[in-house]
C-alpha cells in the first residue's frame, strides 16, 4: 500500500513540475511570442498561411470564430467518413481490409473529430495503415488543437476590454499543433520506440500456437463484417485457432499523441494495455503523465494570459483536490477486492483468498497501483485509452472513472476542452455566491450577466440531457438491450457508462457491451456531436460577450476568485451538479451492485 501512494506521489510531483513551464511556455506561444528555441518554426508558420489564405492579423468576431471551428470539424468528419469506406481500395493497406459499414464509418468519423475517440471496432483488425494515419492521428491533433483554441479565445474575452474580436481561430490552431503537439509528440513518440512500442510498415506476421485452442468469434457476412440477429445481437460460431496473427504498423507515433491531445483511441484494440503499444512500467508511466500533462499545463497558461498567476492556481488546486480523493477512492476499492471470493472455501476471509486486492482485468506488469491511477487519470482528462479492463472493476471502483466523465471532463478533461468547461462551472459558482449577497457576479473583472448564465446553463445541461436521454432510450428500446452481456446491475452500468463517455467525449468503455451495431453507433455519434460542439458555441458566445465588456474596478464587494475559499465553491457546484444530476442513475448502477455484493456475501 505504501510503495501505491509513493508512486502516486512521484506521479503528482513530475506532473506538477512539468505543467509549470510548459503552461509558461504555451502563454507565450498563444500571445504570438514563442522562445527563441523554436523560432526556427516561424518560417514554416508564415508559409502555412499563405497557403491557406490566412492573415495573421485578422481578427474574428465570436460567430466568424464559431463557424470557422465547425466548418473546420465538418471537414475533417468527412474526409475520416471517406477513408475508412474507401480503404479497400486506397494504399497502405497490407492487411487487405475492407471498408468499414456505414454506421461504423460515421461513428468512428464523428468520434475522432470531436476528441472523443471512442471506438466501436477492433484497430488492428479493421482499419489500414492509412486510415489509422492520414485519418485518425491527423485528427488526433486536430481535434485537440480545436480545443486549446477556444480555450485561448475564452481566455482573452477576460482580457479584451470593448472589443469585437477574440483573436484568429486559424492562428490559434497553427501555433497549438505547431509549437506544442507536434514537438511533444515527436518526443514522446522517439521515446516510446525505445521502450518496445512497435513503429512499421512491414505486414503482420503469422506465427505458430504451440497448442491449438477452439473460440467462440462473431460471424462474418459476405463483406467481413459482423453479423447480427433479429434483435440486433452479435452472431458468433466457434472455430479451431491453430495460429495467431502478430499485428504491427505505425503505432508509436499515434500513441503518442493520442494521450497528449487527450484522444485515447488505440492503435490496437487492447488499447494502452496492448504490450505493443504500452511494453514496460517506464511506457506506461510517460503515457499516463502524457494524458494530464497539457490539461494541467494549461491551468498556468492562463493565469500568464490573464496575467494574475493566482488564478491559474486556484483552477489547478480545485481540480487536482478532486482527482486525488476520486484516485483515493478508487485505488482503495480496488486494493480491497471483492468480498465474495470469501465464499468460495469455508471461514476462510476475502482478504486471504485476494490478498492482492482485485487483479481482474489488470496487466501483472502494472499492477492495481497504475491500474487505478491509469483509470483516474483517463476518465478525468477526456482521453478514454485504458491499460486495464473498467468493466472487471469493483463496483465503487467502476464507479470513480464513470462520475469523473459525469461531471463533465472538468477534473484537467480533454486539451482546452477541460478549462474552458471548469471555468463555465466557476461562472456558476460566482453566480451562486451573487445570488446570496444580492449583488451581480464578476469573475476576472468581467460583470456576469443574464446573457452569459443563459449559455452557461446551456453549457452544463447538454451533456448531462445527452446521457440520461440516451441512457433512457437503450434501455427502453430491444436494440439497445440486446447489446447487454451480464444481466441486473451491472449491465445497466454499461449502458450508462458508455453513453456517458460518448455524452462527455471521452472515448473509454466498461466493455461488455456489444457497441458495433448501427442502434449504437448512431446514438452514440449523435451524444458526441451534440456534447462536443453546443459547448464550444457557447463558450465562444461567452468569450464574444465578456470582450465586449469594459472591466470592472475590484471593490469591497467584489469575491476573491483566487483563495481557498472559492476553490472550495467552485470544487462543490462541480460536485453537486453531477450528483444532482446523475445520482438516481448511479444509484441503479454501481452503487446497488455494490450493496448487492456486500449482502449476498
Amino acid at each position: 500500500m505504501s510503495n501505491a501512494w509513493m508512486q502516486f506521489g512521484l506521479y503528482a510531483l513530475v506532473l506538477t513540475a512539468l505543467a509549470w513551464p510548459l503552461g509558461r511556455y504555451m502563454a507565450r506561444v498563444f500571445a504570438g511570442d514563442a522562445p527563441r528555441f523554436v523560432g526556427w518554426l516561424r518560417p514554416l508558420e508564415r508559409g502555412i498561411y499563405r497557403l491557406g489564405g490566412v492573415r495573421e492579423d485578422e481578427n474574428m468576431g465570436w460567430q466568424r470564430y464559431a463557424l470557422a471551428c465547425l466548418l473546420f470539424n465538418l471537414v475533417g468528419l468527412l474526409a475520416v467518413y471517406a477513408l475508412a469506406r474507401l480503404q479497400g481500395v486506397l494504399p497502405l493497406n497490407p492487411a487487405d481490409m475492407a471498408g468499414t459499414t456505414p454506421d461504423l464509418a460515421f461513428n468512428t468519423a464523428i468520434s475522432f473529430a470531436s476528441n472523443t475517440n471512442w471506438q466501436s471496432y477492433g484497430g488492428e483488425t479493421t482499419m489500414s495503415y492509412l486510415t489509422q494515419m492520414l485519418g485518425l492521428t491527423v485528427q488526433n491533433f486536430v481535434s485537440a488543437a480545436v480545443g486549446m483554441a477556444v480555450l485561448v479565445a475564452l481566455l482573452r474575452g477576460f482580457v479584451l476590454r470593448e472589443a469585437r474580436g477574440i483573436g484568429n481561430f486559424w492562428v490559434d490552431m497553427v501555433r497549438s499543433v505547431l509549437y506544442v503537439l507536434l514537438p511533444l509528440s515527436l518526443l514522446l513518440a522517439v521515446t516510446l520506440v525505445g521502450q518496445g512500442v512497435v513503429q512499421s510498415f512491414s505486414p503482420y506476421h503469422e506465427t505458430q500456437l504451440v497448442q491449438p485452442v477452439e473460440i467462440s468469434q462473431p460471424k462474418l457476412d459476405a463483406n467481413d463484417q459482423p453479423m447480427t440477429d433479429a434483435s440486433g445481437a452479435p452472431v458468433t460460431e466457434q472455430v479451431m485457432v491453430t495460429t495467431q496473427t502478430l499485428a504491427v504498423g505505425p503505432a508509436a507515433s499515434q500513441i503518442a499523441i493520442k494521450q497528449l491531445g487527450t484522444n485515447g483511441g488505440g492503435f490496437f484494440n487492447a488499447n494502452s494495455a496492448h504490450p505493443f503499444e504500452n511494453p514496460t512500467p517506464l511506457s506506461n508511466f510517460l503515457e499516463v503523465l502524457a494524458i494530464l500533462l497539457i490539461p494541467a499545463a494549461l491551468c498556468f497558461t492562463a493565469g500568464a494570459m490573464l496575467k494574475d498567476a493566482r488564478q491559474g492556481r486556484a483552477l489547478f488546486a480545485a481540480m487536482a483536490v478532486v482527482f486525488v480523493a476520486l484516485l483515493a477512492v478508487c485505488h482503495l476499492a480496488e486494493q480491497a477486492g471483492n468480498p465474495l471470493f470469501a465464499k468460495l472455501g469455508l471461514d476462510v476471509q476475502a482478504s486471504e483468498l485476494q490478498a492482492g486486492g482485485n487483479m481482474e482485468g489488470k496487466e501483472t506488469r502494472f499492477g492495481i497501483a497504475n491500474s487505478a491511477l491509469w483509470a483516474v487519470a483517463t476518465t478525468a482528462a477526456s482521453n478514454g485509452s485504458v491499460n486495464a479492463m473498467h468493466d472487471s472493476f469493483t463496483p465503487l471502483g467502476g464507479l470513480v472513472p464513470m462520475w469523473l466523465m459525469q461531471l463533465g471532463e472538468v477534473i484537467f478533461g480533454g486539451a482546452g476542452s477541460g478549462l474552458y468547461g471548469m471555468i463555465v462551472f466557476a461562472l456558476m459558482a460566482v453566480f451562486v455566491a451573487g445570488l446570496m449577497i444580492g449583488r451581480t457576479p464578476e469573475y476576472l473583472g468581467k460583470k456576469i450577466e443574464a446573457f452569459e448564465m443563459k449559455m452557461v446553463a446551456v453549457a452544463v445541461l447538454v451533456p448531462c440531457l445527452t446521457v440520461l436521454t440516451g441512457t433512457a432510450l437503450a434501455v427502453v428500446l430491444d436494440a439497445g438491450r440486446a447489446g447487454i452481456a451480464n444481466p441486473g446491475a451491472h449491465g445497466f452500468s454499461e449502458i450508462l457508462y458508455a453513453v456517458s463517455s460518448a455524452g462527455n467525449n471521452n472515448g473509454s468503455a466498461f466493455a461488455g457491451l456489444s457497441a458495433n451495431t448501427p442502434f449504437y453507433n448512431l446514438l452514440l455519434g449523435f451524444a458526441m456531436l451534440l456534447s462536443r460542439f453546443w459547448l464550444i458555441v457557447p463558450v465562444l458566445a461567452i468569450a464574444g460577450s465578456l470582450a465586449a465588456k469594459q472591466r470592472v474596478p475590484e471593490s469591497a464587494g467584489t469575491l476573491p476568485t483566487h483563495t481557498p475559499l472559492f476553490v472550495v465553491l467552485l470544487i462543490g457546484t462541480v460536485v453537486v451538479v453531477g450528483a444532482l444530476s446523475f445520482l438516481p442513475a448511479l444509484a441503479l448502477g454501481p452503487i446497488v451492485e455494490h450493496l448487492q455484493m456486500w449482502a449476498t456475501r
